[in-house]
C-alpha cells in the first residue's frame, strides 16, 4: 500500500493492546487483550485490511479456573523465536478483586508447529524476574545473537505503579544475567492518575534501538514516550540510553483520538514502510481502531525524522 488512504479504519473492533507480527509466510499475525480477559485471541490474514473482519480467528488459550493464571488476561505478543512460535502475556490469580490491587505476572506459550494457528500452545511458565511483585507488558527483540526482554514491574523500592525494565535472556522464557532499569516516571505528563511506564515496543533502524513506551493512566492523559540507544551500545548500560522529555505521541483533539500508547511495529505489505500501531478512544468511551498519519507533534516529526522510512501510523482506537 502506498497511501494511509488505502487501509480501512477501525481495522480491529474492541480490542486494546494491539500487537502485529509480519512473518516469513506472508501473513500478519494480530493480538491484543480480549474484553472479559479470560482468552488469548490469535488473528492472521495477508494484509492489515484482512485482520478485521475477514481475518482468520481462533482462540489459542483459555484461563485456568483457578490460580495465578485465572484473571485479567492482558496485552498477549506473539513472536516467532529460534524456529517457534512464543506468545508473552500477563496474568493475575483469582484472590484479586477486580476493583483492587492486581497481582499480574508475566508469562510465556511456545508451540512448535510451523502455523501458529495449529499445533499445540505449551505453558511455559512464569518469567521469573528479581522482585516477586505486579509484572506487564514484555516485549522481546534479538540483536546479533542475543535475545532481549523488556518488561513492566513495580518496584517496592520506588514510588509508583510501573517502570521499565531490561535483561538478556537464556532461552524465550528465562532470564539471564543483571536486570536493569531503563526507566521510572519522572516527567509531568508520565505522571498523570498514576505513575506509569509500560507497554515497550521495539524499532531497529539505522542503527539505533528504539523503544516507545505509554505513560499516565489510561484515559486521555495517556502517552507515548521514547527510549533509544545505538546498536553498538551496551543496552544493559543505563547510560547507553536516551530518552525524550517529552511525549512523542498524544491524544489529538483534530482527529478524533484520545489516549493514544501501547503500541506495536510492523511492515507495510510491500515491505517498504515501517507501521505503527496503537490503541487509542475515539470519545474517551467505545473501542475502536483506525489508520492516520499523524505529524503534527514536533516531538514526532523528530522520531518520524530518525527513522526516516517511518510514514504510516496505525491507530487501534480504544
Amino acid at each position: 500500500m502506498n497511501n494511509v488512504e488505502d487501509y480501512h479504519n477501525p481495522i480491529v473492533l474492541e480490542r486494546a493492546d494491539p500487537w502485529v507480527y509480519k512473518h516469513t509466510d506472508g501473513y500478519y499475525y494480530f493480538t491484543g487483550s480480549v474484553p472479559g480477559y479470560q482468552t488469548i485471541e490469535l488473528r492472521r490474514a495477508k494484509t492489515l485490511n484482512g485482520l478485521g473482519e475477514s481475518a482468520e480467528v481462533k482462540t489459542i488459550w483459555h484461563a485456568h479456573e483457578s490460580g495465578p493464571l485465572s484473571e485479567l488476561v492482558w496485552a498477549p505478543e506473539i513472536h516467532y523465536l529460534r524456529g517457534k512460535w512464543y506468545i508473552y502475556f500477563a496474568a493475575s490469580d483469582d484472590a484479586v478483586e477486580r476493583s483492587q490491587f492486581h497481582h499480574h505476572r508475566m508469562f510465556v506459550l511456545e508451540n512448535e508447529s510451523a502455523n501458529p494457528m495449529e499445533g499445540e500452545w505449551v505453558e511455559k511458565g512464569q518469567v521469573k524476574t528479581q522482585y516477586e511483585s505486579f509484572s506487564i507488558d514484555a516485549t522481546v527483540f534479538e540483536l546479533g545473537d542475543d535475545l532481549y526482554y523488556i518488561w513492566a514491574q513495580l518496584d517496592p523500592r520506588i514510588p509508583g505503579n510501573s517502570n521499565l525494565y531490561i535483561s538478556k535472556m537464556e532461552n524465550p522464557w528465562t532470564l539471564t544475567g543483571p536486570q536493569k532499569l531503563l526507566t521510572i516516571p519522572e516527567y509531568g505528563w508520565e505522571k498523570i492518575g498514576f505513575l506509569v511506564n509500560e507497554g515497550p515496543a521495539v524499532l531497529i533502524r539505522n542503527g539505533k534501538v528504539f523503544v516507545t513506551y505509554s505513560a499516565s493512566a489510561t484515559d486521555e492523559n495517556y502517552a507515548m514516550g521514547l527510549l533509544w540507544a545505538s546498536v553498538d551500545d551496551d543496552l544493559l548500560d543505563g547510560y547507553s540510553w536516551h530518552k525524550s522529555e517529552k511525549p512523542v505521541f498524544v491524544s489529538s483533539e483534530r482527529h478524533h483520538l484520545y489516549g493514544p500508547g501501547h503500541n506495536s511495529f510492523t511492515r507495510s505489505e510491500d515491505d517498504t514502510k515501517d507501521v505503527l500501531i496503537f490503541h487509542a478512544r475515539p470519545e474517551k468511551i467505545k473501542l475502536v481502531i483506525r489508520l492516520i498519519i499523524q505529524t503534527d507533534t514536533p516531538m514526532l516529526k523528530s522520531f518520524l525524522g530518525m527513522i526516516k522510512d517511518f510514514q504510516y501510523l496505525v491507530s487501534l482506537v480504544k
